[in-house]
Order: C-alpha cells, then structure tokens, then sequence
C-alpha cells in the first residue's frame, strides 16, 4: 500500500484524469503548438474541399448509379481527416469522432465491391461476363493459407453471398458503434478495462472478426478481376482503400496498445491513453490529405465502358460495312 501511494504521489494529478475540455488544449498551446494545430487544420479542410468539389465534378460528369458509389469511396480519407481534427481540438468527444469515421468506412468497404462490379457494367453485365469462368477463393485474409480450396464457379447466388459478406460489417459495425458509445456515457466501455467483466474486451474483438469476414469478398472480388479493370486503374484504386483500412484501423490500434502500456508517456494536460490519441489523429490528418490527393488524381476522370470483346467488335464492324455497301453501289 505504502508503494502504491508512493507511486501516485510521484505521476501528476492530469496523468489519471479524462481527456481535457478543449478549451484547456487551446490554453496549453505554445507557438510551435499553435502553428501544427493550425497546418492540420488546414489540411483537414483542404481534404473536405477537395471532397466537395471532387463530388460536383463527379455529379457532373459519371453517370447514375456509378456516382454515388464513386463518391462513398472518394469520401473515406476527407471524413476520416475532419473527424480527427474535430477529436484533435475536441479530446472529450473522440469516442463520437471515431464512431463516425469508422461507420463511414465500414459503408466504404462495401461500396469497393459494389464499385467493381458497376465498372465491369453492373451485376448482370458481371455474371454475363463470367458466367464460364471459376473464382479463387484462396486469398487473404482468411484463406491465403489454403491454396487447397477449390474454385467457386461465378453464379447469381455467389454474388450475392459477396456483397452479403461485405454488408454485414457496414450494418453491425456501425450497430456496435453506436451501442459502445451509449455504453460509454454510462461509464461502461472503457478501451483500457481489459477485464473479462468488461465490455470492450467482448465487442472490440467481434468487431475484428467482422472486419476480417467483410475484407474476404472484397479481395476474392479484386484478385480475380483486376485485369480486366486494369485500364481504368483499378490497382492504384484499391491499394489506396487498403491504405486507408490500415492506417484508420491497424495503425490506431498499436498506437492505442503502446499508450495502454505507457509506452507513450504522459504529458499533462493529456494523461497517456488522450496524448496516444492525439497522437494517431495527427498522423491521421495528415495522411488522409496526402490520399485525398492521391484518390483525387484517381478518379477525376469520365467513366467509360470496358473494351468489348475484339470479336464483336470485327462482327460489328464487318456489319457496318456490309450496310453501307448497297449504298455506294446505289450511287455509282
């Protein structure tokens, strides 16, 4: 007992408190403070600029319903950069900032396997397409390590077993989300109460078996038809969703884990477990800014149809000229 209050005497009263109010943050702030508060910011709000504007380009200029798509998928990183400038200036409401990010990119998972699909010209254009063909299921993240499963032919009922997969985790994520944060004003989730009694330790790993469960059909979809959609970018595309996926999730998690530890040391006002989020809101600002750019360049661009088959497109043109013969031999 007498280490233990020996101990507390030695860490600062700010060390064991909750995250400060807002206004104690801008208080603290020195110039160099002051000036990387103002540059994130700033990039927070170019992000949700680029956004907007990204977004009345695409209403403008792709057709229905690829747009919408297009622009779920655009949002990810301007969402996911203004919600952590909220919780940067705001640390009491980083459980509602992150609820909100991570709902939006649960709906984007699913919105990548329905992009794919609408560029390979909607769902009966896909199964018209590969209706002959068989689909590797072998690929990460659950089953890369089983080569031994066979190919699955490509059929209406498999399809709908792929966006199955991928909706289940926009609907129960965003579900567990909201019912953490209830939880949470009641002092009943807390992320570093890892006791079996606690609710944490029971609804964060659901939520990761979830995750794993949605990724699965969006890469079983990629893998196998990333050639066809090679020409418009489809690779750079959906390395930036994975980009995305583990910045906001893998890279928020060990950075949690290392302040749980006190890895990341306290610094008042920000006890340990606040400055370790600070912290990943920072990077996340300013990463989600540089793939706001990125996915920018991506898909600023009118969307058109896939090449069709180069048989059809003899058959067509042998047609056209078989058309236009009796006319010439009518003028002559």
């Amino acid at each position: 007992m007498d280490m233990e209050e020996a101990l507390n005497s030695t860490i600062h009263p700010s060390c064991l408190e909750e995250p400060p109010l807002a206004i104690h943050v801008i208080k603290q702030l020195d110039v160099f403070g002051v000036a990387l508060y103002s540059m994130l910011t700033l990039m927070s709000t170019l992000s949700l600029l680029l956004y907007l504007e990204e977004c009345v380009f695409i209403y403008r200029k792709v057709p229905s319903p690829k747009k919408t798509t297009i622009m779920w998928v655009n949002g990810a990183a301007p969402v996911i950069a203004t919600m952590a400038c909220f919780g940067m200036w705001i640390p009491r409401a980083t459980m509602f900032t992150d609820m909100t990010s991570n709902s939006y990119f649960a709906v984007v998972v699913y919105k990548i396997l329905v992009l794919m699909i609408e560029e390979s010209g909607g769902s009966e254009a896909f199964l018209k397409s590969n209706a002959q063909k068989t689909f590797n299921i072998s690929v990460g993240p659950c089953c890369c390590c089983c080569p031994c499963l066979p190919r699955v032919p490509v059929t209406r009922c498999m399809l709908f077993l792929l966006k199955l997969g991928a909706l289940q985790y926009a609907i129960l994520k965003t579900v567990l989300s909201i019912v953490s944060v209830i939880l949470w004003t009641n002092g009943n989730f807390d992320l570093s109460d890892l006791e079996i009694t606690g609710t944490a330790i029971w609804i964060n790993p659901f939520i990761g078996v979830l995750t794993i469960i949605s990724l699965w059909p969006v890469a079983i979809m990629f893998m196998n038809i990333c050639n066809t959609l090679r020409s418009i970018k489809i690779i750079p595309k959906y390395a930036m969703y994975q980009l995305v996926l583990v910045l906001s999730q893998l890279q928020t998690a060990i950075i949690n884990i290392l302040a749980l530890d006190g890895t990341i040391a306290c610094s008042p006002p920000f006890s340990s477990s606040a400055r370790g989020t600070m912290l990943s809101q920072q990077l996340m600002i300013l990463e989600m800014f540089i793939i706001t750019l990125v996915t920018r360049s991506l898909y600023r661009r009118t969307y058109d149809s896939l090449p069709t088959d180069p048989h059809e497109t003899d058959n067509d043109q042998n047609s056209k000229i078989s058309l236009q013969a009796p006319e010439g031999e009518h003028t002559v």
